[in-house]
């Protein structure tokens, strides 16, 4: 099958009857087309688009003109000399292309592929390593800025290759099933988001990186069953709640000299390092530290070449601190900063030393994403919650804090992408009833110059659907007003009763309530109705954009508040007239599943029937950074694990419960379902329950999601 990542996506949709089906929603028949690989290039009038063909395994990487749309130039294509490749990257100068060739996935955001070079002047593909090597495969390569060099990873250890001189350099030695350099360990990369753990100086002259020593870590083991005679164990380290992290350390290795240096931060030992780049000066490395309470971020500033650490601001909290990606240094290496410390998520000016210029946005509302900063225009461009809470938009704002504009016009998802010089944005729009349109803007006026993509098809097979609306609304429960979904069959008759299915995730700062284009998860929700189910979403305390209040009331206690306003929306639900009070569901995956589990237990005179997904069922097994931000340790809030464990409630369960779970899951463990079936099993409960072999947490690969949205349908039907 063709698969163009941006742009020419053909609609594939087989489903025109009136009906939906899972084989059709879970296959992608109603998947929008969505802008994939775009990247602007420097000159702001261009932008990359990699095209590939898994069929026939070929690559073409176009250069298009903003203003037209037209392919101006094929940069790269696979041939017999080219290998077929599934990503790429640029020197700074766009005189070099990395690709990635034979990739395979590890966990959830990393990689390992064997990559080449292909230099653009000479139109010559090199290899970055030696592909004659018994394992040529490596992870996170990165161009110097100059584009003359380029540091990776390979078995744990950090490199060098000289592009100009075909040598390799051998940062590191030490790397083995217990060290790790230059890349995060697990619980780094699931829950600070990154893989990478280095990065160049502005010159190109010194590498940072950073070396977990994982000894001491756990090991968690799972069975992989697989299609071989014999399973076998995989194991890695996973720290769980209260349990010991890996011994984190910070280097610079000088390129010159071929040597590396401690960072140290003072009389300090950080227990997480989330963030560290290197700012404009050559010198000096920015490095986010958190303690292990994760409630006090100091943000530094040291001197490479002296070692000398300076903390340029603090940011504290009774609660937790959220760690972000919006530090952003200008040409003088004063910087711009998000943060909560007003109550809302607000974009902060700082000089240099670290002293506040001004505060550049206030209100009861909040930044979403710090898109971009223009030197040319001298604006920031962010998204907001400004119009809504359930609502995005996109504004432009001067860097003294004047002269705001809105940059978008619809209510609903509003969302940029910027070209590099700012002239230009790819403006993104959907609600419920509108699948991604993308539009070319002006920057300086928002003009639209022209449509980049629509959707037009898909929108017309939706709406041959007969689909209902989705009616949003509030709901004032223990004291908060909720936001609030609801979706109702399309011959909804008033004086009728309907079972109803609530769907939550209800995890510390997420959101299901938005008027935006849903997932395939929401199109199930629409087969839903057409069984006659009333569905409906009420995003409780802890869920985010509304105020750093509203998120972090649940501390300590997670899901007990979230639980208690699920079992009061359900009761509330209960007593509108089409509703049937006895047949109420709930449902949810991972935090959600968590929560489905809780709510049908401790809810068992509001739940008739219940869905729990890939559920934690007791946070003491979970993963300590997630974890202990919220929770702190086993240790000291043991009341707050046991007391909101579903573990313990099992001689509670009246009602109908499905519980299903993937065997590989390397996130939320196997362990969770089983001991949860287990106490079940111990409290005499009848239940269902469905393991899906060597499935991680998505449960995705093969026919596996079509099998276990249709499994949930049928249990639906036949128990709601």
């Amino acid at each position: 099958m063709k698969v163009f990542r941006i742009l020419l996506l053909v609609f594939c949709a087989t489903a025109t009857a009136q009906n939906l089906t899972n084989a059709a929603i879970f296959g992608g028949d109603f998947d929008p087309n969505r802008l994939e690989s775009y990247r602007s290039m420097n000159d702001g009038r261009h932008f990359t688009v990699l095209e590939t063909d898994k069929d026939d395994e070929s690559s073409r990487l176009i250069k298009y003109a903003y203003l037209d749309g037209k392919a101006k130039k094929v940069l790269l294509a696979s041939s017999d000399s080219i290998p077929y490749f599934t990503s790429y990257s640029f020197s700074k100068d766009e005189n070099k292309i990395l690709i990635a060739t034979s990739e395979f996935p590890i966990y959830r955001r990393s990689k390992q592929a064997i990559y080449y070079i292909y230099d653009l002047t000479n139109q010559k593909l090199i290899p970055l390593f030696d592909p004659e090597n018994s394992y040529p495969w490596v992870q996170e390569p990165r161009f110097s800025p100059d584009g003359s060099k380029i540091a990776f990873v390979h078995l744990r250890n950090l490199f060098i290759k000289d592009l100009l001189t075909g040598t390799l350099q051998k940062v590191t030695n030490d790397g083995s099933a217990t060290i790790i350099n230059g890349l995060t360990d697990w619980v780094y990369e699931e829950e600070f988001g990154f893989v990478r753990a280095f990065d160049w100086n502005v010159t190109g002259t010194q590498l940072a990186y950073m070396r977990f020593d994982e000894s001491e870590v756990p090991i968690f083991s799972m069975d992989i069953y697989g299609k071989d005679l014999y399973p076998f164990p995989y194991q890695f380290r996973y720290p769980k709640a209260g349990e010991t992290n890996a011994t984190l350390s910070m280097h610079v290795y000088n390129l010159k000299t071929k040597s590396s240096r401690n960072i140290g931060f003072g009389e300090e030992t950080p227990e997480y390092i989330p963030r560290f780049q290197f700012s404009k000066d050559s010198k000096l490395l920015s490095v986010q530290s958190l303690n292990r309470h994760q409630n006090h971020l100091k943000l530094w500033q040291i001197d490479v070449t002296t070692g000398t650490a300076k903390v340029l601001l603090e940011e504290k909290d009774e609660r937790y601190v959220d760690v972000h990606s919006n530090l952003r240094f200008l040409e003088d290496n004063s910087f711009l900063w998000t943060s909560e410390r007003d109550g809302f998520n607000h974009l902060y000016y700082y000089n240099s030393d670290g002293s506040l210029r001004r505060q550049l946005t206030r209100g009861n509302w909040e930044i979403t994403s710090f898109d971009l900063y223009s030197p040319e225009t001298q604006e920031v461009y962010f998204t907001s919650t400004e119009i809504g809470s359930t609502q995005r938009a996109v504004y432009a704002l001067r860097l003294n804090g004047k002269r705001k504009r809105l940059l978008s016009y619809d209510h609903g998802y509003n969302g940029a992408l910027f070209s590099k010089n700012a002239r230009y944005y790819i403006h993104s729009f959907s609600d419920a009833i509108t699948p991604p349109v993308y539009q070319l803007r002006k920057t300086s006026n928002g003009k639209i110059l022209r449509t980049v993509l629509k959707n037009t098809a898909l929108k017309a097979n939706m709406e041959a659907l007969n689909l209902p609306k989705k009616e949003f609304g509030t709901l004032t429960v223990n004291g908060n007003e909720l936001n609030m979904w609801m979706l109702k069959p399309i011959d909804f008759d008033p004086n009728k009763k309907y079972p109803l299915l609530l769907f939550q995730y209800s995890g510390p700062g997420s959101q299901q309530v938005a008027n935006r284009w849903g997932s395939q998860r929401d199109l199930w929700h629409y087969l839903l109705t057409q069984k006659d189910v009333v569905v409906a979403c009420v995003d409780g305390r802890g869920t985010g954009f509304r105020g750093a209040d509203f998120k972090k009331q649940t501390y300590l206690n997670l899901v007990k508040y979230e639980t208690e306003d699920q079992i009061e929306a359900a009761k509330q639900l209960g007593t509108r007239s089409f509703i049937d009070a006895s047949r109420i569901g709930i449902w949810g995956w991972s935090f959600g599943g968590h929560m489905a589990l809780q709510s049908i237990l401790t809810g068992n005179d509001v739940f008739s029937t219940a869905i729990s997904v890939a559920p934690v069922t007791t946070w003491r097994f979970y993963d300590t950074i997630y974890t202990e931000r919220f929770m702190r340790t086993p240790q000291e809030n043991p009341d707050g694990y046991d007391l909101n464990s579903p573990l313990n409630y099992a001689d509670q369960l009246k009602g109908k419960l499905l519980l299903v779970h993937g065997s590989g899951d390397d996130n939320v463990h196997v362990q969770n379902s089983m001991r949860m079936i287990n106490a079940l099993i111990e409290a005499d409960k009848p239940f269902e329950w469905a393991i899906y072999p060597d499935q991680n947490h998505g449960i995705g690969a093969g026919n596996a999601l079509i099998h276990l949205y249709q499994k949930m349908s049928t249990f639906i039907e036949s128990n709601l």
